[in-house]
């Protein structure tokens, strides 16, 4: 597995001098939608289940690792983190937040801005619409290529690097510069 971008950046400051990393995370495949399981406890399907330890690896080659992860209370995206976390060799905090559950970007950039100030790293693992609009709205800068994928979509199991400099509370459409791509499919 290898950076769409190139060499790794070097991890920003969480006092908002140099800037904050956002790590964007769409969960794992999950099983089709359909009776009698409300959306909320849809599982991850046998590729999802599959998928998910493989973007922990990537999360864990990409490095330095998050400092914190928000995350949906769905099912499907509990069983995301707790497929990848194992590969982090040191697993940070997370959070179910019930606010981040289908949310839309401006809910997400709420509970970012609330809950990742001091911090440099945050990684998020939520769900699309509300995930690859948040990516495409923030991404105005980087790789050409970089920006054409993430406006494309937002892939089960991918992730998007997203720096920000000036730190969280600088968080605005287009203040952010994508770094790196990976969804499974690499």
């Amino acid at each position: 597995m290898s950076l769409e971008s190139g060499s790794r950046p070097a991890s920003p400051g969480g006092d908002g001098a140099t800037g904050v990393r956002l790590l964007l995370v769409r969960h794992a495949k999950a099983v089709r939608k359909g009776r009698p399981v409300n959306d909320v406890d849809r599982q991850l399907s046998k590729r999802g289940r599959g998928d998910a330890p493989r973007t922990g690896r990537w999360l864990a080659d990409f490095g330095p690792g998050p400092d914190f992860v928000l995350c949906s209370p769905s099912r499907r995206t509990r069983q995301t983190w707790r497929l990848a976390a194992p590969a982090l060799e040191d697993p940070p905090p997370v959070v179910y937040d019930e606010r981040l559950y289908n949310a839309p970007p401006s809910k997400l950039v709420s509970v970012l801005a609330e809950r990742a100030p001091g911090l440099r790293t945050v990684l998020l693992l939520g769900h699309n619409p509300g995930i690859h609009e948040l990516a495409a709205a923030l991404c105005g800068s980087g790789p050409p290529d970089l920006l054409e994928r993430v406006r494309a979509g937002f892939p089960t199991s991918g992730v998007v690097v997203v720096e920000v400099p000036g730190g969280w509370e600088r968080l605005s459409p287009g203040s952010g510069r994508v770094t790196a791509c990976w969804s499974p499919a690499d």
